[in-house]
């Protein structure tokens, strides 16, 4: 009996070790390679961190091997929901974190788009399309009118909210309809909207319009100690940042 034992063992040894390559290969997950990916970065690597996050809903933009500002604020976005150092930088603690919580097959991704001739490479851009100066001074008053005292994700949390009601089918498609919608905002009725905002105001504006956004696609928020509507506290709570409460 021990013999057979021994010989089988033997046998197992030498089947293993002349499997084909590529049968042990598909074994193995695909994962990130070792840089570390941060903004400007393109290649498979921002594929993968792109598919991961939109895998987990925190991106939802193109899947195309640049990180520019949207996979840079899904990955903060996906820090912060994580318990993870907030700097928008892939590491190893990031990128194992993601590879645990998520999916990805390499052989469906989309692969990046050949350069052309002559393209310029993307560029951090602080005023998107879309949105003119006069949109981003508004909805700057309203941040500070409505959230000023708050902490800083408090006032981005303002200000997406905002972003979220134009793109909503439900509200005006516009920042200034939307911010002058009759009872939308408590600044617009005691008039702090027209508060001279301060330059943190102005750049929780530009983050929530690059696309950062905290609440998790809230489009109402609430001060509890004050509300006074009960039509608010029925609103789905997805959750507290500083004194607010975000909802559906």
């Amino acid at each position: 009996m021990l013999k057979k034992s021994i010989l089988s063992k033997f046998f197992i040894l030498i089947f293993s070790c002349t499997l084909p390559f590529s049968f042990l290969e598909g074994q193995k997950v695909h994962a990130f390679s070792s840089q570390v990916i941060q903004k400007g970065a393109v290649g498979e690597d921002v594929i993968e961190l792109q598919s991961r996050l939109k895998y987990i809903g925190f991106y939802h933009g193109k899947t195309d091997g640049v990180f520019g500002w949207g996979t840079y604020w899904a990955l903060r976005n996906f820090q912060y929901e994580f318990g993870l150092p907030i700097d928008g930088i892939a590491g190893a603690s990031t990128k194992s974190k993601l590879t645990k919580a998520t999916k990805y097959n390499k052989q469906t991704a989309q692969t990046p788009a050949s350069p052309k001739a002559g393209a310029k490479k993307p560029t951090a851009s602080n005023t998107p399309n879309g949105f003119s100066q006069n949109d981003i001074r508004l909805m700057a008053n309203a941040v500070h009118g409505e959230s000023r005292g708050e902490p800083y994700i408090g006032q981005v949390a303002v200000a997406a909210v905002i972003l979220n009601r134009v793109n909503s089918s439900s509200f005006p498609n516009t920042v200034s309809g939307v911010i002058f919608e009759p009872g939308a905002f408590t600044a617009v009725a005691d008039g702090q909207i027209w508060l001279t905002p301060n330059e943190s105001s102005k750049k929780a504006v530009v983050d929530a319009i690059n696309g950062w956004d905290p609440t998790g696609e809230a489009l109402y928020y609430f001060n509890p100690a004050t509300a006074t509507s009960s039509w608010i506290w029925g609103r789905p709570q997805i959750k507290r940042i500083g004194k607010h409460i975000f909802c559906k």
